[in-house]
């Protein structure tokens, strides 16, 4: 489907997967309103601005989630939005001011402002595996996890997982609020989002991935890691908008894998990283702990990365960006 003479909305769209979104949108022909917090921040505005098509097709309008209307402008006269738009912290003081208030009531202010477009066809939201996999159920052995499992506010509060519950909050607002505003909602959950970075400054994924990298260190100790590719992700957000069976949720993991699977791919494609140093050597032979289903995000049309190639071109674009030097 060709987005010629289609106007679409992205919030947030400086962002890590954005970027990648305002990216494809464009290659596709689609006219974009893209938000970002300061238009006055060369670093939010102009790898944007350099993307093919942006001259002729591309919108920068500025918009805060806390405001209410202020995405008014950038939504007006759109077919869709794509509201990514949502902080990423890994240590906070004040969950609820600098993580949970601009989820939750950033989300419903943008699908205010998407309630008034008459044009409007679709909403797709970008919410997050951290949404799914935290229950009252604790994954086991041979569970598969698909898009009927979903994480329990009070666990995250409890486990003081202020992300996961901002996110999981802020997935239940949008899907209640558009049940109640004859909204088309569709969710798009990703795991840990890996690949090549188009934005100038490090997103919180790509620079726990560049810390493995330097020094083999691992995010999560005895953990999985849901890995998926940031261009997998953007293209499943425009194809929950272009596909008119699109529905619900989409949980979004190429490939789950433990740290040690990870660093045997790294080593084997940069042994001059030494890595095979720093670790015991040795097959990963622990069986998965669980694993995410693909076949709904598959029905939608997406195709995932394989791994290896996820992980050569995350090295690839960190050294062309010199964050990283072997």
């Amino acid at each position: 489907m060709s987005g010629e003479g289609k106007a679409v909305c992205v919030t947030g769209a400086s962002g890590y997967v954005a970027s990648w979104l305002v990216k494809l949108l464009l290659d596709r022909g689609y006219t974009v309103h893209a938000t970002v917090r300061s238009l006055c921040d060369p670093s939010k505005t102009e790898h944007l601005l350099a993307l093919d098509g942006a001259k002729e097709r591309l919108s920068l309008y500025e918009a805060n989630l806390s405001v209410q209307g202020s995405f008014d402008a950038a939504v007006n006269g759109c077919l869709c939005v794509f509201h990514t738009a949502s902080p990423v912290l890994a240590l906070v003081n004040d969950p609820q001011a600098q993580l949970i208030d601009p989820a939750v009531k950033g989300t419903l202010n943008v699908l205010k402002s998407a309630a008034k477009v008459r044009s409007l066809k679709k909403v797709v939201l970008t919410s997050s595996m951290a949404a799914v996999v935290f229950g009252s159920t604790i994954p086991e052995h041979g569970d598969v996890i698909d898009e009927t499992w979903f994480s329990d506010p009070d666990i995250c509060e409890q486990r003081k997982m202020w992300y996961s519950l901002s996110k999981t909050l802020a997935e239940d607002a949008a899907v209640n609020f558009a049940k109640d505003n004859g909204l088309d909602l569709v969710v798009i959950n990703p795991g840990y989002v890996i690949g090549p970075i188009l934005q100038p400054t490090l997103n919180l994924t790509s620079d726990g991935i560049l810390s493995m990298l330097k020094d083999g260190k691992d995010m999560f100790p005895g953990g999985m890691y849901l890995l998926v590719d940031v261009r997998d992700v953007a293209k499943a957000h425009i194809l929950a908008f272009e596909n008119p069976g699109a529905n619900g949720r989409y949980c979004m993991v190429g490939k789950a894998a433990p740290h040690m699977e990870i660093m045997k791919i790294v080593d084997k494609l940069y042994p001059s990283l030494g890595h095979s140093e720093r670790r015991k050597d040795g097959e990963c032979v622990e069986p998965l702990p669980y694993y995410v289903s693909r076949a709904k995000a598959e029905s939608l049309g997406v195709k995932f990365t394989p791994l290896e190639v996820s992980i050569k071109d995350t090295v690839e674009s960190l050294k062309e960006k010199n964050l990283l030097s072997f």
